[in-house]
C-alpha cells in the first residue's frame, strides 16, 4: 500500500472525477469517495494507481499499463492521477531509467568485455548516459540542479523544476530552448526573454552575402544579422535603409557596422562588422 494516503477533492482540476467503485480494488467502493477516470476508461484512486505502477516498475517494466485492459498510460497521466509526491517522482524516474538500461543492454555480453565491473556498477554508469531515453522527447536536465524535468506542454518553452522550487521555496522556471532561468511572459512557444535565446549560430555563419549600398559604394555584408539588443535574427532584403529596426524590441542598429542606429557620414564611414557567431550582447 502507498505510504502516503492521497485522495481526490473537487478542487482537482483537469481530472474527470466520479463516485464509482475502484476497478483495481474490489473492497474500495465507498460512494462518498472521489475517484479518477483513467485514459483507458477504468477507475481508480491515487493510492491504488501508485501501488499498481510501483509494482510494474519493480517487475522491470518501462511503461505503465492498465492491469484490466493492458492499455498504456502516459507517464504524465500517472504522475498527475497518482498524485505522485516529489520523492515518488524521483523514484519512479530513476527506476524507469534503470529498467530502460537493463532492457537496452545484455549485461552478460557487456560483462565479458568489462569483467571487473559488477552489474550494479554497469547499470549506474550506463544509466547516467541513457536515463533520458525512457522519456527522451519530453525530459531535459534542469540547469539549476541537473534533475530530469518533464515538459508537460510542448507548446510552451517555460518549464518549472519541482526540485529547485521545493528547495528555494520559490517557483524556479527555466527555458527549454536556451536552458537559462526564465525571463518574460510564461506562455511562449518561440523564445524566452533572455537575449539570444533563438540565435542560430550556423545560420549566422553560413548565410549568403548581399551587396548593400553605402553612399556610392557597394558593401558585401551577411544578409542575416542578430539584433544587438535582444538577439532576434533579422534578414536584410536589400530594400530600404541600412539602419534596421528590430521587430521584436524596436532597437535600431546599423546592419553594416552593428553599432546603434546613426546618421551616416561619408567622412566617417561605417566599418563592416564580421559575421556574428554570437550576438554582440552575448560576447
Amino acid at each position: 500500500m502507498s505510504e502516503t494516503m492521497k485522495k481526490f477533492t473537487p478542487r482537482d482540476k483537469g481530472i474527470k472525477l466520479v463516485s464509482k467503485p475502484n476497478d483495481f480494488d474490489v473492497f474500495d467502493d465507498d460512494p462518498d469517495v472521489l475517484r479518477a477516470v483513467l485514459s483507458c476508461g477504468h477507475i481508480t484512486d491515487p493510492n491504488s494507481l501508485t501501488d499498481c505502477c510501483k509494482t510494474q516498475l519493480d517487475y522491470g517494466q518501462t511503461e505503465f499499463k492498465c492491469p484490466v485492459c493492458e492499455e498504456t498510460w502516459p507517464y504524465d497521466e500517472v504522475r498527475k492521477l497518482a498524485k505522485l509526491t516529489l520523492e515518488e517522482q524521483l523514484s519512479f524516474e530513476e527506476k524507469l531509467g534503470t529498467n530502460t538500461v537493463k532492457n537496452l543492454f545484455d549485461f552478460r555480453v557487456v560483462s565479458t568485455f568489462l569483467p571487473c565491473r559488477s552489474s550494479k556498477t554497469l547499470i549506474r554508469e550506463l544509466m547516467s548516459l541513457t536515463l533520458h531515453l525512457c522519456l527522451f522527447s519530453l525530459h531535459i536536465q534542469c540547469p539549476g540542479c541537473s534533475t530530469f524535468v518533464e515538459r508537460l506542454d510542448v507548446s510552451n518553452l517555460c518549464v518549472e523544476c519541482p526540485v529547485c522550487t521545493e528547495k528555494t521555496g520559490n517557483s524556479y522556471e527555466f527555458c527549454w530552448n536556451c536552458l537559462r532561468e526564465w525571463k518574460g511572459s510564461q506562455n511562449r512557444a518561440e523564445r524566452c526573454g533572455n537575449v539570444g535565446c533563438t540565435i542560430d549560430k550556423k545560420l549566422l555563419k553560413d548565410c549568403p552575402m548581399i551587396s548593400l549600398t553605402y553612399f556610392e559604394n557597394k558593401v558585401q555584408c551577411p544578409n542575416i544579422r542578430a539584433c544587438t539588443s535582444c538577439g532576434v535574427l533579422i534578414e536584410h532584403t536589400n530594400d530600404g535603409c541600412n539602419n534596421m529596426e528590430c521587430p521584436e524590441c524596436d532597437f535600431e542598429f546599423c546592419f553594416i557596422c552593428l553599432n546603434p542606429g546613426h546618421d551616416y557620414d561619408e567622412d566617417q564611414p561605417c566599418k563592416l562588422a564580421p559575421r556574428q557567431i554570437e550576438s554582440e550582447s552575448q560576447q
